[in-house]
């Protein structure tokens, strides 16, 4: 079992334990993303020495290769000598490192494609460890929104709709009641307490400027030309004798008070 069997063992076996535990899916998720990416450094680790054996199978075999042409070259040079016999030998020693060059060859070829597929298993692995960290974010999100619609649920069907009125409906009343034991309290200030003289002086003032206002309403029409012109001394003597009406009206109360 290689090293990408094993992480994919392992990722089984951590889902199972989320589906089986999964009132603590945020905890588990995370787990798994760590055990992943955990397995994925020995991966590497394990791939990087893959790559470094095929390396070496490629530099023992250039190697050979070269010790061949090294004989080769020794080889002519004992022909131009005239030693066959060493020219015999040295062929014989070149013929071996291609021997062993063509078995080395060999070897690295499949080396090289195992290593190549290791390679291209780690980036898809490493590819599938960050979508499933995207997936697991989206997930939590996921899961915490109906942890809060649960929560709001539960919350809402320990509220009663009626009571809330009701509730609503009784500070109304009260409210209601406070504001007008303020108004009485501040109408029996007003009756029992100060002058009242002065406050007979205020209403008095208070209706001589409301007269004053007929006043200008009237010459106001009379410009427009709603009124005639003789109409305004009517309404100033009208004015004057309600002022005057209630000026006595005020003397005979400040004349009963007295006595």
């Amino acid at each position: 079992m290689n090293i990408f069997d094993r992480i994919a063992m392992l990722f089984r076996s951590n889902v199972n334990a989320v589906i089986s535990e999964f009132e603590q899916p945020e905890k588990m998720l995370n787990q798994i993303i760590l055990d992943m990416r955990s397995q994925l450094v020995k991966a590497k680790q394990q791939v990087a020495a893959a790559i470094a054996d095929e390396k070496r199978l490629q530099d023992q075999t250039r190697q050979e290769l070269k010790e061949a042409e090294d004989w080769e070259r020794r080889a002519m040079l004992a022909v131009q000598q005239n030693q066959d016999e060493l020219a015999k030998q040295a062929l014989m020693r070149r013929s071996e490192h291609i021997s062993r060059g063509d078995q080395l060859n060999l070897t690295w070829q499949a080396h090289k494609v195992e290593t190549d597929r290791l390679k291209e298993s780690l980036r898809t692995l490493n590819d599938n460890i960050e979508e499933a960290n995207r997936k697991k974010n989206l997930l939590l999100a996921k899961q915490r929104r109906a942890d809060a619609m649960k929560r709001i649920n539960e919350t809402m069907s320990h509220i009663s709709e009626k009571s809330a009125f009701e509730a609503f409906a009784r500070m109304e009343e009260k409210i209601e009641a406070n504001e007008r034991k303020v108004l009485a309290s501040a109408q029996i200030d007003e009756e029992f307490s100060g002058d009242k003289l002065a406050s007979d002086f205020k209403r008095l003032e208070a209706a001589g400027g409301n007269a004053s206002a007929d006043i200008l309403l009237i010459q106001l029409k009379q410009k427009m030309g709603v009124l005639p012109a003789g109409a305004a001394t009517a309404n100033k003597a009208l004015a004057a004798g309600a002022q005057q009406h209630e000026e006595e009206a005020v003397d005979v109360e400040i004349h009963d008070d007295n006595k």
